[in-house]
């Protein structure tokens, strides 16, 4: 596992937007900005099932995360990793509505759509890469 330094994970924590690259089953990559949290060394995502992002993962669990820091666009981080474990149900609602709380302050998630179901994901960094300038 790569280590998450203490700027990388105070980035994690905070509510910065990182984009997630995926795999299409093309091949061609797929990039969706995402809200982010981080358990441990592990870092969290969650979105709604049968959403593309959702099937690529579950197909090839390999992700790439990338950020440009808000206080200084040319700092950069790129992490990328592999799902390790794909959580559904109360801990998957749990979790969204935790990330509605750190991002846009409401107490549950505002957009969720009837029937929707959630997963969580727990992605194991396997390489990190901060560029400072």
């Amino acid at each position: 596992m790569a280590t998450l330094t203490e700027p990388i994970r105070d980035l994690l924590d905070s509510p910065t937007f990182w984009f997630l690259g995926t795999i299409n089953p093309d091949g061609r990559p797929q990039v969706n900005p995402m809200w982010i949290d981080r358990e441990g060394e592990y870092i969290v995502l969650n979105t709604a099932i049968g959403r593309q992002k959702e099937k690529n993962l579950r197909r090839d669990p390999r992700v790439t995360l990338s950020l440009t820091e808000p206080e200084n666009p040319y700092n950069f981080i790129e992490i990328r990793g592999e799902v390790t474990e794909y959580i559904e149900g109360e801990e998957a609602d749990a979790q969204i509505n935790w990330l509605a709380q750190k991002y846009v302050g409401e107490e549950t998630y505002p957009w969720r759509k009837p029937g929707e179901l959630r997963v969580k994901m727990l992605v194991k960094p396997t390489y990190v890469y901060h560029l400072i300038r």
